[in-house]
């Protein structure tokens, strides 16, 4: 596999601590201290289909090439704007990839992660030879916002990545789930309201999420799977450039990087301006660090996703 370009897509919407402190009770020190998330983008036109194709086709134009050459898109998203069709359809009719196999992929933060390595799977089997990845979330619609436990942490965006199988910069790959420990973070889909049960108005449920759970899990978790990949890839910790982080909790990326024993130097951060926006955050934060120039030809990085499900991701990539 080879990065050939990245893309990424906010709301024009930024909403701060201060903002959220006018309609809820909380302030900026309370999100800050305990999240270090200082703002967010919240969908207000925008959608989870609009804000994927438009970070579908800034990757594309740095890829240099169109979308009639894309043959797989694969969109890691909990939050699509329909139950079907797919978002990655939808994103396939408004980029003109016409001969592509497209579909959606559901495994929480680790989304991308998750849809990186199906690609990588599709490109071992040699069917396919140009790839569109993609992370997209519109998580706000999703939030109960009278939870400060929940809603102050979400954002929505989109990522996305070109990659092809002409190519060798994707050292290693780990994945894991504990189903066991899912309800630890969940958002119930409608229930079964129908001819035989009828239950009255549709409800819609909110994200809920078991905080201390999470963390426990992130920690314990995280550096073993990066761990793994660098054993696998054969690459020294101390080889590695940075260390792309979902941006889950500044808490959270402190303690991976102590347990792995790397300067915070190495773990850059956007969920001061973004939060967590799940799938997409790591493809946007890959965006923000390759169009920044942070990374260049053959600095090795590492990719890490880790969230609902419960589910965890991790790679070893030479640039």
């Amino acid at each position: 596999m080879k990065f050939l370009g990245t893309g990424s897509a906010l709301p024009k919407k930024v909403v701060s601590n201060d903002d959220l402190a006018q309609v809820m009770d909380t302030s900026d020190e309370w999100i800050r201290s305990r999240t270090g998330i200082g703002m967010r983008h919240i969908a207000v036109e925008e959608t989870t289909t609009s804000m994927a194709v438009e970070a579908a086709e800034e990757a594309l134009a740095d890829a240099k090439i169109s979308g009639c050459e894309i043959d797989l898109i694969i969109a890691g998203t909990i939050s699509p704007d329909y139950i079907f069709p797919s978002l990655a359809c939808e994103v396939q009719a408004a980029i003109g990839a016409k001969s592509a196999t497209a579909f959606d992929l559901s495994a929480g933060c680790s989304g991308f992660l998750f849809a990186l390595a199906t690609a990588d799977a599709y490109f071992r089997t040699g069917r396919y030879k140009h790839a569109l990845v993609i992370g997209a979330e519109t998580l706000s619609k999703m939030m109960n916002w009278a939870d400060r436990s929940t809603c102050v942490l979400f954002g929505d965006g989109a990522g996305a990545a070109v990659v092809s199988a002409e190519g060798s910069q994707l050292l290693s790959m780990v994945q894991g789930s504990d189903g066991a420990g899912g309800m630890a973070l969940h958002c119930e889909n409608r229930p079964v309201n129908n001819l035989y049960r009828q239950l009255g108005a549709q409800h819609y449920a909110f994200t809920q999420m078991d905080g201390r759970e999470i963390y426990k899990f992130a920690v314990r978790t995280v550096p073993k799977a990066v761990s793994e990949a660098l054993e696998q890839a054969e690459l020294p910790i101390e080889d590695v450039k940075y260390f792309l982080l979902h941006q889950a909790n500044i808490r959270i990326i402190e303690s991976v990087a102590k347990r792995l024993h790397q300067p915070m130097e190495k773990f850059p951060c956007n969920l001061q301006k973004c939060g967590n926006v799940s799938a997409a955050s790591v493809p946007i934060l890959l965006d923000n660090v390759h169009k920044h120039g942070m990374i260049s030809g053959g600095d090795k990085i590492v990719l890490a996703g880790f969230g609902a499900g419960l589910t965890w991701g991790a790679c070893a990539v030479e640039w």
